[in-house]
């Protein structure tokens, strides 16, 4: 520590009121109104409402949240959304505000526990003070370099949006034929419309066909065994689709001479998982378990899902399916038309749909990345509530270009050369924002242990003639807070009649 800065604690610089005559009383938000309303954490403006009174006016503050201790500073009137906050004003009018959220940032403390912790932990919590004049000259730096930092966080965003709009193109462009257009142009034996549709006609009879040859066998299996357990379920019927109208084929693109629209549903088997319980709420589900039960939030976290939090127990599986390997997944809830490829054997829920492509026709790579291109135009199916979902019978109906498989694979391939660029930007682009938020830190740890400013920084700041070290300003913090808390608890004087 530096001999001209001091030690003190949060408390010193920092007094708390209530936030309860504050809070509003109707959540009837309407972004027409204009107060804002306000909580500490990430959402920081909850809405905006039309009231009048209670209006928080004593500006700047800081606003804290008393079971996360995750804060906000805020320089314009407000109202709040609950009480389960502290809004903090200064103890003193020497208190730099600003610095003084930032030193919270820096000096952060665990909130693992249910607990309110400005009065029991945070405000107690010591750190180092620097002279008021220093304080001004290390906020208007940090300023500056968090100017700097975040005009550079935002062309990364911009650039990182830009990819967004890139690969959307080129998934447009594949699932039009143009990117394959020179290497179609070039082919010699590819099947005609008439003849790509007898072939998705036949592989869907095909594999129709086994499926009640493999029931047949289970059935005999099940009477062989006394009929013990469940009857075999006969598999359903192939779907009929009725044939495109033209109304819908209007709103689709044109398609090369040897392409064709079709259902999704003729491409392979849909199915929801099964999972008659929620994993929440029945310990016997994973009880010894040993079959991965994977859940919404892996696909839209893992392309290839191989990583997962609970595995079901043999009852379990009794209440569910396992799904092989490979199998594409599609969620139909939440995140609606995210995909991944199952890693390994695996059970999920009815929010996921497993996808299993009739392999002499279609290949599955071809469907995952047409839900990439698809993934708005299919969650726009969903009806506007606070729980978004579709039906299997959506996914069933969508409307999907078809073409041969040699050139399915050909599409695959220039859109793997196309993305694999994206990636590798996407993730450079990431790491730097990552090194933002580490230089952000660094910024301000050094602002509290003296090593921001230099050494003519420094030396400018002792020549003013407002210098002074800062235990001789902590002196005078104090005596003000004091003074304040005498005239808070001082009986007020009787009127004489």
């Amino acid at each position: 520590m530096r001999k001209d800065w001091t030690e003190c604690c949060f408390e010193d610089l920092l007094d708390y009121e209530q936030p309860t005559k504050y809070i509003v009383k109707s959540t009837k938000y309407n972004d027409s109104y204009k107060m804002p309303v306000l909580t500490a954490g990430k959402s920081f403006i909850k809405g905006y409402t039309n009231e009048t009174d209670g209006i928080f006016e004593n500006l700047p503050t800081i606003i804290f949240d008393d079971f996360t201790t995750a804060t906000q500073y805020v320089n314009f009137r407000f109202k709040v959304k609950s009480s389960a906050m502290k809004i903090l004003v200064p103890t003193s009018k020497l208190v730099n505000m600003p610095l003084a959220y930032y030193a919270m940032q820096v000096n952060q403390v665990r909130s693992d526990t249910h607990k309110r912790y400005w009065i029991s932990v945070f405000a107690k919590k010591k750190f180092l003070l620097p002279p008021l004049v220093e304080q001004k000259a290390i906020f208007k730096k940090i300023e500056a370099l968090f100017s700097s930092l975040d005009s550079g966080i935002a062309d990364l965003k911009k650039a990182k949006n830009q990819l967004v709009i890139y690969r959307q193109a080129v998934l447009k462009k594949a699932f039009e034929g143009e990117l394959t257009k020179e290497w179609r142009e070039k082919q010699t034996h590819l099947p005609s419309t008439d003849e790509l549709l007898e072939q998705i006609k036949e592989e869907r009879q095909k594999y129709y066909d086994q499926q009640l040859s493999d029931w047949k066998h289970a059935v005999k299996f099940w009477e062989k065994n006394k009929k013990e357990g469940k009857k075999p379920l006969k598999p359903k019927k192939l779907i009929e689709i009725s044939n495109l109208i033209e109304e819908e084929l209007g709103k689709l693109e044109s398609l090369p001479n040897q392409w064709i629209y079709s259902y999704l549903a003729y491409a392979g088997e849909l199915a929801r998982g099964k999972s008659k319980h929620r994993p929440r709420n029945d310990a016997k589900l994973f009880e010894n378990g040993k079959y991965p039960f994977i859940q919404t939030g892996d696909v839209k976290a893992q392309k290839i899902i191989k990583e997962f939090d609970k595995k079901y127990s043999d009852f379990g599986l009794q209440q569910s399916k396992l799904w092989k390997k490979g199998t594409l997944c599609i969620t139909i809830a939440a995140n609606i038309a995210e995909t991944g490829f199952l890693g390994i054997d695996a059970c999920f829920p009815d929010s996921i749909v497993g996808f299993t492509p009739f392999k002499v026709i279609i290949k599955d790579q071809y469907i995952e990345y047409f839900f990439q291109l698809a993934k708005n135009r299919i969650s726009a199916y969903a009806p506007a509530t606070a729980q978004k979902n579709i039906n299997l019978t959506i996914l069933e109906n969508l409307v999907v270009p078809f073409c041969s498989k040699q050139e399915q694979q050909q599409i695959i391939l220039e859109i793997d050369s196309r993305l694999s660029v994206c990636d590798k930007v996407e993730e450079s682009i990431n790491e730097s924002l990552q090194k933002a938020i580490a230089l952000r830190k660094s910024i301000l740890k050094k602002a509290f242990d003296g090593t921001l400013l230099n050494e003519e920084e420094i030396a400018k700041c002792k020549e003013d003639v407002a210098y002074e070290p800062a235990s001789v300003l902590l002196e005078k913090i104090r005596a003000e807070k004091a003074t304040k808390q005498i005239k808070k608890v001082s009986p007020k004087k009787k009127k004489t009649k």
